[in-house]
């Protein structure tokens, strides 16, 4: 609702609804302002407060995107009563989309292609182009695997191609759905019974002990590839090794316990080595001296590393 102050309506009837309809306006804008408000003396009880109300750094930044998007409905509540035509807020310039993505065109033309004064034959000058970020949903889909049976009419035998084999034995789930369970789990931090919750949405009924059957014989492929990998880093002529701590649960006291993960990259391109860039993460409860020994036993190179003595 926009007023212009230049031309007011005479109707007394309908400047009492527009005088009502402002005030509703302005009391919701006033509770709103009020909420936020607490919610920022919240957030700062939390940050710089004493240590047993402070929230961790993923907790804060949950209630700050609360707050942007209470900020924005306020802001569209108060322009909705802005009495003249309300200035254009100043943002950063927006980065372009990416060019990878694929494009959908919509062309919207005119109506037709006669002048609506003269009736004279339009000809294209120009056109305006914008772009808009749009998502297509996940759609699972069953690949069928069909194999068709041959028999010999002279001696009854029977052919047919064998079966391909499967990432999990009898498993329903194929490469790149096991693909994005992992992902899912230990990069976006979605729990298996989240997941399933979410296939649950698309029609496909997955217990939480069928996922993790798919993580731990994933994981088993994984630790031949893992394998590999360190003995190919660790044939390498040069090195650079660091660690650092990781919290780790310990259902036994109910708490976390510090581990620690050993990480050896290769980057030769600083003086155009023939070996690509690399790198390989281990896994050890402590940083004993004795872990990086055993990480290190057929390392013949140069190591980089810094003043740690196990080293």
């Amino acid at each position: 609702m926009q007023l212009d102050l230049d031309n007011l309506p005479s109707d007394t009837a309908l400047l009492h609804r527009l005088v009502r309809d402002i005030a509703s306006v302005i009391t919701h804008r006033n509770s709103e302002i009020q909420r936020l408000q607490a919610i920022i003396k919240q957030l700062q009880r939390a940050q710089f407060g004493r240590r047993s109300e402070r929230l961790d750094a993923d907790q804060l930044a949950l209630g700050l995107e609360d707050l942007d998007v209470d900020l924005s409905a306020v802001e569209a509540d108060q322009a909705s009563v802005e009495a003249s035509a309300p200035t254009q807020k100043l943002r950063p310039k927006r980065k372009p989309l990416p060019d990878h993505l694929p494009r959908e065109e919509v062309v919207l033309n005119v109506d037709s292609e006669k002048c609506a004064c003269c009736g004279g034959a339009l000809h294209a000058i120009g056109e305006s182009v914008s772009e808009m970020l749009d998502w297509v949903p996940a759609q699972l889909r069953v690949v069928r695997v069909c194999r068709p049976k041959y028999a010999c009419r002279s001696c009854g035998t029977i052919t047919q191609a064998p079966a391909p084999e499967r990432p999990i034995a009898g498993g329903l789930a194929t490469p790149a759905m096991l693909a994005q369970v992992l992902v899912s789990k230990y990069c976006d931090h979605t729990p298996l019974y989240r997941q399933a919750q979410i296939f649950a949405r698309h029609g496909v009924e997955l217990e939480r002990s069928t996922l993790a059957g798919w993580v731990g014989g994933a994981c088993w492929w994984f630790a031949a590839l893992h394998d590999r990998l360190c003995e190919h880093m660790f044939a390498s002529d040069h090195l650079f090794a660091d660690d650092t701590p990781i919290p780790v649960l310990d259902p036994g006291r109910g708490r976390t316990k510090t581990g620690r993960l050993w990480v050896y990259a290769r980057d030769q391109r600083s003086w155009a080595g023939p070996e690509p860039p690399a790198a390989v993460y281990v896994f050890a409860p402590d940083r004993k001296a004795e872990r990086p020994a055993a990480h290190l036993t057929h390392f013949r190179g140069v190591l980089h590393v810094d003043g740690y003595a196990g080293f």
